[in-house]
């Protein structure tokens, strides 16, 4: 898997203070993208071993309150084993942070994959120009739904952020 960067202190791509993982690789094209440079998959730089300990060592710090996938799309085929991976280490091995994916894909079409068990907040569908929204709170256009991943599989429905 490829990635752009690794940033820090981010307050956009989630609730409080997040570390974001910026992959490379996206098959949905969305008019009007904000960041159409790391639609390659093979662009920016390849995520080896000390671009992950990178990763864990920003997440792990106290003030962080959890990582976010966004890209490019996190859930591009390619990406998948090592979000995941990323993802239940996450879990496993810092214990109250929260993992949040943003994703081109709908909910229905990726739910049943193994590693969305590990995913908190899932924030799914394409961006959408003609919908866009900077009120909307964690999404670019409101046609995007910020959805708590654990109570959705819990249920076997969409269950949105704050609704359970």
């Amino acid at each position: 898997m490829n990635y752009h960067n690794i940033t820090t202190d981010d307050m956009r791509n989630g609730d409080g203070l997040r570390t974001v993982l910026w992959v490379a690789g996206c098959n949905h094209h969305c008019k009007g993208c904000q960041n159409p440079v790391t639609w390659n998959p093979h662009d920016g730089l390849i995520f080896d071993v000390e671009a992950e300990q990178e990763l864990y060592n920003k997440v792990n710090k106290s003030y962080i309150s959890g990582v976010t996938f966004s890209g490019g799309d996190p859930l591009y085929p390619e990406n998948r084993d090592t979000i995941f991976h990323l993802a239940k280490y996450i879990k496993k091995y810092m214990p109250g942070k929260t993992v949040w994916l943003y994703t081109g894909y709908l909910w229905e079409e990726i739910r049943d994959l193994p590693g969305m068990k590990w995913i908190d907040i899932l924030v799914d569908g394409e961006f959408v120009e003609e919908l866009a929204d900077v009120n909307y709170p964690w999404a670019g256009s409101t046609n995007q739904r910020v959805i708590d991943m654990q109570e959705s599989l819990r249920t076997e429905m969409v269950v949105l952020k704050g609704e359970n």
